[in-house]
């Protein structure tokens, strides 16, 4: 795939916007589907606004609007479409559904990718006919923001497809991976939560709040996350000290395969989150918004000083 492809984005909600700016930006013509009415029609002007918080000057963001048309059918989204990117809601019955008829209206070329956090891809695509062209593209929120898209291989998808969708990521600005094999959460939500499942034992367990857990991340390693992975830690600090560190600590760390009971404490108590006004932590009115201004300030930021 080069030059401006036609993209087709099936669902227009916090995903599907930032996926449509991405490829809008990048100077390929976006054609966007939900069937939420509000949702579709609202697409430009959050898209509108995710660029101003990016910074981007009115004729930069009227230069994007352009690239992007709305379709209120995915048959009619998806017609011309060379790449075409589910973000529908994690419903598993939901996207094979959308995908059974994306293969029925796009045309035969067009690589087929869906957006999902933990789903494996091939329980989404397994049961199309031509499957080898369907693959997995996990774009991580805010997904025009964030550089990674991991491309997740399922065990019928062509290694051509795969890399033609790793290569046209490529060189729409972000950073695809290649995962090799199709597991639950693939690399990077696996590594996540596997964080937040020692966090939530440690606030459980009463050796800290949930405010010490955050702050050690923010203030401690999470500072050089950015520029260093935790394999290249282990071999900067050396494998004979990371091999020490294991036996003493491993085995007191959080093994459960259940969701931490806290959470349905929380739940049970109205503690949803920040939208609530309360999670693991009491949040205020303004709280959202500033958090979201923070957020986007900083990736400006690291996009500024760190390389692609």
């Amino acid at each position: 795939m080069v030059g401006n492809q036609q993209i087709a984005v099936i669902g227009a909600g916090l995903m599907g916007h930032g996926i449509a700016l991405t490829f809008a930006n990048s100077g390929h013509p976006v054609a966007v589907m939900d069937p939420v009415e509000d949702s579709l029609r609202s697409v430009r002007q959050r898209v509108s606004d995710s660029l101003r918080l990016l910074g981007t000057p009115d004729a930069g963001i009227a230069k994007t609007l352009e690239k992007i048309e709305l379709f209120d059918s995915v048959p009619m989204a998806v017609k011309d479409a060379a790449f075409v990117f589910e973000a529908a809601p994690e419903n598993l019955d939901l996207k094979r559904s959308i995908f059974g008829e994306i293969e029925d209206h796009a045309p035969e070329r067009a690589l087929l990718a869906s957006n999902t956090s933990a789903i494996p891809i091939s329980r989404i695509t397994g049961e199309l006919s031509s499957r080898h062209r369907a693959l997995g593209t996990h774009w991580w929120n805010p997904p025009h923001m964030i550089p990674l898209v991991e491309v997740i291989k399922t065990e019928w998808t062509n290694a051509d497809c795969a890399q033609s969708a790793f290569d046209f990521l490529k060189g729409a600005g972000k950073t695809p991976v290649m995962v090799e094999r199709d597991i639950p959460g693939f690399i990077g939500n696996r590594l996540q939560h596997a964080l937040w499942r020692e966090a939530m034992s440690l606030v459980t367990n009463g050796i800290c709040t949930a405010e010490a857990v955050d702050n050690v991340v923010k203030a401690g390693f999470g500072r050089r996350l950015a520029v260093l992975g935790p394999l290249e830690n282990a071999d900067l600090i050396g494998i004979d000290l990371t091999q020490d560190i294991h036996r003493q600590l491993l085995p007191d760390l959080e093994t459960s395969g259940e969701p931490s009971p806290h959470l349905q404490e929380l739940l049970e108590k109205g503690r949803t989150g920040i939208a609530a006004g309360a999670g693991f932590r009491d949040w205020n009115d303004g709280d959202l918004a500033a958090v979201k201004a923070r957020i986007a300030g900083h990736l400006r930021k690291l996009e500024a000083i760190l390389p692609n």
